[in-house]
């Protein structure tokens, strides 16, 4: 399928480029269309067999009512996004080509996809899911094919938790009165990079962590979760009782490693 066209709506930055640039070294022509440059929708739908929504997730359903009317129905559409339920029920709706949702689970910093994880999420038709795993497989992914429910659900722990964390600590570390100099004399290797994982998520693109933990409905359900979590280390830590606190750690370390 060397032959193949890919268009990329999106491609001029982030995940889209580094898509494009994956897929152009494997030998395939591509395509990009971002804000104000590349190709069209209406050309991109004519030409390209395959085209990838990578937009940010505020504005996915927005893209795939535009280029999904266009598609045609030999060929695929699909999306990079870090939801997929939403976006793979839209490209089901607004468009009669082959659907998969695909979220590469890692940043655009990554140099190569050797032992990277990628969620595929079928939605209709079969004809590009070999293809896609196979190009994906071949350069060292391990592909997960999943539901969109699934990986939402999945995602929200992943994804949502851990940002949960990180975003609830630095803003805890923000209401101390303490600024990250007055600490530096006291810091820990770990503390160190729990603050180098802080000024990530808050400075270099807070949307989009915003996004995920705003646009994925399951994530809902793991916060109530964490606010439960937090009562129940508020309840020992304000009585002092560090066998309490010990117990409790031990109690839920046995459902995490059951085998250890």
């Amino acid at each position: 399928m060397s032959e193949l066209q890919i268009g990329i709506i999106g491609g001029t930055r982030g995940m889209g480029k580094w898509f494009a640039d994956f897929l152009q070294r494997e030998g395939y022509t591509v395509h990009v269309s971002g804000r104000a440059t590349g190709m069209g929708f209406p050309e991109m739908a004519q030409v390209c067999q395959v085209v990838v929504v990578s937009v940010p997730i505020s504005i996915t359903g927005e893209i795939i009512s535009r280029i999904g009317p266009l598609m045609k129905k030999e060929a695929l559409l699909m999306d990079l996004t870090s939801v997929k339920r939403d976006p793979v029920k839209r490209m089901m709706e607004f468009s009669v080509s082959d659907v998969i949702g695909c979220h590469p689970l890692f940043g655009p910093q990554v140099l190569s996809l050797e032992g990277s994880h990628v969620a595929l999420c079928p939605g209709r038709g079969d004809r590009w899911l070999p293809w896609l795993k196979g190009v994906l497989e071949k350069n060292g992914a391990r592909v997960v094919v999943t539901t969109p429910e699934k990986h939402d659900a999945m995602m929200a722990i992943v994804q949502g938790l851990n940002h949960l964390n990180t975003v609830a600590m630095g803003m805890t570390l923000g209401k101390t009165g303490f600024g990250l100099f007055d600490m530096s004399g006291f810091t820990t290797p770990l503390f160190e990079a729990k603050i180098e994982i802080i000024r990530k998520i808050f400075n270099d693109n807070p949307r989009l962590y915003a996004e995920i933990m705003t646009m994925n409905p399951d994530v809902r359900e793991i916060f109530r979760l964490y606010e439960e979590s937090l009562a129940e280390l508020k309840g020992v830590i304000n009585h002092g009782d560090a066998d309490g606190l010990t117990t409790l750690m031990d109690a839920y370390a046995a459902r995490l490693w059951p085998l250890s």
